[in-house]
């Protein structure tokens, strides 16, 4: 049976050509970094070649780009650096983060390290601007925003130019998690007020277990692994040099397709909407979609009934490799904390299925599901 693969937030394929980039690196390029002689000598310069791309790529310096394990090690580091170095003792999160961002925040909260505000959402369940303000301007301390950039669940886009200028206007420290963004969306640093970013190479075709945390130059902060001079004393640990190598060459593959696949993956989310919405009476969207969305997510939540109560298990049974919310809890068999907050709580009658694209998915693949939908529910 072959399989389909409609995961594709969840994590991606590695690209051969990123694969055939890092194999130098795997095999007889393998000195440490830190090493003073020839093999050491290489892959510093490899990491730093890489480095550059990454910056060059995003529009940021070399010196403001550090190489992690990925996204959750990306955004501790950012929280944690922004309320111990830069005095933030006020967060302004949302009820849609990442769980690494929302455990980071709430351990802050409950070390009394740092008071806690959820900004409101709007009906579609994008951030509401208003309330924000509100909060930053009602701050007795200063405050640290954090907010992603899309939604991994439900792909809803943040105004991240308007987040970043209210920041600015209340000397707010802004960090926002653009895990599912950088990859997928050109970028342009200079021109985004945000002091702290992250990516994730295995989100664009890259290798696992490597991410970039974007550290604006305007902020001084410390490490939040010590034990070595890694990442210009930054991040302690021999850096995965393959993955590093692999990012960079993901994100340049992913920056010069932009435009096709994006194009491609969009009308593939679309052409899917239109046929659940016309086979499927009672379903309902969850998020912005025909809105302000990533073009990768589609979310949609079938009604609750004796046969769609084991839909993602008999998906799955198919050959059908979707989930019901983030991969990084999809052990669990509830109703996400994003679709409870988009619902106000009442979701309990919904079973969300979250379908997500990449540029190997085809038209036919959505009308293989299709049907499977259809004989499942």
């Amino acid at each position: 049976m072959s399989r389909i693969y409609f995961d594709n937030a969840a994590t991606t394929a590695l690209d051969p050509v990123v694969l055939e980039t890092m194999m130098p690196f795997l095999t007889e390029k393998f000195g440490n970094p830190s090493s003073i002689y020839s093999y050491g000598r290489e892959t510093k310069m490899a990491i730093e070649s890489a480095r550059k791309t990454v910056a060059k790529l995003l529009n940021a310096n070399p010196g403001e780009i550090f190489f992690t394990s990925g996204g959750t090690e990306s955004t501790n580091t950012a929280i944690t650096a922004a309320v111990r170095d830069l005095g933030c003792k006020h967060i302004i999160t949302s009820p849609l983060e990442h769980h690494a961002t929302l455990h980071t925040v709430e351990h802050m909260a409950h070390f009394g390290l740092a008071t806690l505000s959820y900004v409101k959402l709007t009906d579609r369940g994008h951030i509401d601007i208003k309330h924000l303000e509100e909060l930053l301007a009602g701050s007795k301390e200063r405050s640290l925003v954090t907010l992603m950039h899309a939604n991994n669940e439900i792909g809803n886009l943040l105004e991240i130019k308007a987040v970043g200028e209210l920041c600015e206007k209340y000397d707010a420290i802004f960090h926002s998690d653009t895990v599912q963004t950088v990859g997928h969306y050109p970028f342009d640093l200079k021109k985004l007020h945000v002091h702290f970013l992250n990516g994730a190479g295995h989100k664009f075709h890259g290798p696992k277990g490597v991410g970039i945390l974007y550290v604006s130059e305007n902020i001084t902060i410390k490490p939040y692994l010590n034990g070595g001079a890694q990442e210009r004393n930054m991040r302690a640990g021999t850096e995965n040099l393959y993955g590093i190598v692999g990012f960079a060459k993901a994100l340049e593959i992913a920056s010069e397709r932009y435009e096709q696949d994006s194009a491609y993956i969009n009308g593939l989310k679309s052409y899917m909407a239109k046929q659940l919405q016309e086979r499927f009476p009672g379903i309902v969207f969850n998020g912005d979609t025909n809105g302000s969305s990533l073009y990768t997510v589609l979310n949609v939540s079938f009604p609750m009934t004796e046969r769609s109560d084991m839909l993602l298990f008999n998906l799955d049974m198919a050959g059908i490799c979707v989930s019901g919310g983030s991969a990084c809890t999809s052990g669990a068999n509830s109703v996400s904390h994003v679709i409870k907050a988009i619902h106000n709580g009442n979701a309990a009658d919904m079973v969300p299925i979250r379908f997500s694209f990449s540029r190997h998915n085809t038209k036919e693949e959505v009308d293989v599901v299709l049907e499977k939908l259809k004989e499942l529910v």
